[in-house]
């Protein structure tokens, strides 16, 4: 059984046990997630595909927060031939890292 959830503008396919890096959330370490933006479900009981518009109802994703962290470092280097204009910007993502527990209908 699989899902398509969504969470913090991106899409990710998950099934029990997928650990993933997301966008940080605002919970504890260990603390369980629960993420009602589900978009879609394949279950391997009988139940077949299920696709939401734009969520499926009565479903859910629930999800143990496992780390935070910072992603690595990007570089943001902008200029302008001939004009004398330069300028370097870095950026960090604060992530999320979360492991799947259990698919819902």
């Amino acid at each position: 059984m699989y899902a398509i959830i969504q969470t913090g503008g991106k899409q990710y396919r998950v099934e029990n046990g997928t650990r993933l890096s997301v966008e940080k959330l605002p919970q504890e370490l260990g603390a369980e997630v629960q993420i009602p933006e589900v978009l879609l479900i394949n279950g391997d009981n009988g139940s077949g595909l299920q696709i939401g518009q734009p969520f499926v109802a009565n479903s859910k994703v629930v999800a143990k927060v496992v780390r935070h962290f910072r992603a690595d470092k990007v570089i943001i280097f902008k200029k302008r031939s001939k004009k004398g204009y330069k300028k370097m910007q870095g950026h960090r993502q604060n992530l999320t890292e979360i492991e799947v527990k259990e698919i819902s209908l």
